[in-house]
């Protein structure tokens, strides 16, 4: 997921980014190049799944990818956490499996500060709509945007 290019204002300047989430059902960590094997597997066994939950229906994303592509986005993903243009997490379940991401990008609609997107494999499907409320929530109480698009379930 590439950034929008729209990264003036996208974030104030002494805003303090998380670097997680913890509930009961979940935890969100920065995704990055570590997380390679267990990010490929989750994705590309889910990939019609992904495909149809909110917000993916029109990007051209999840497509296969080999494992060292895949580690090519998941640097960029971290490079665009330390660069503040980006944020990717992974979503861990209570035994440290690898079920989803929650992605939070400027937004390219001046009506929105962000675009958020979030998916889970298949196996966690229901997981969505808690991911997706918690995420909301979250974004509303720790971040800094005043809208914020991201497809209700």
């Amino acid at each position: 997921m590439p950034y929008s290019g729209r990264v003036t204002a996208f974030l104030p300047g002494d805003f303090v980014v998380p670097l997680g989430l913890v509930t009961d059902a979940f935890t969100l960590t920065p995704l990055g190049p570590e997380h390679n094997e267990r990010d490929h597997a989750a994705w590309m066994s889910s990939i019609e799944h992904i495909q149809t939950t909110p917000g993916f229906a029109d990007l051209s994303w999840p497509r296969s990818m080999t494992l060292d592509e895949n580690l090519t986005d998941l640097e960029r993903h971290a490079r665009d956490f330390v660069d503040r243009i980006g944020f990717t997490y992974t979503v861990l379940d209570a035994g440290d499996d690898l079920i989803g991401c929650v992605y939070i990008y400027p937004s390219d609609d001046p009506e929105y500060d962000a675009d958020v997107r979030s998916w889970v494999r298949a196996s966690h499907a229901d997981l969505d709509r808690v991911l997706w409320r918690t995420v909301t929530d979250w974004l509303a109480a720790d971040w800094p945007f005043r809208a914020v698009r991201y497809a209700s379930r």
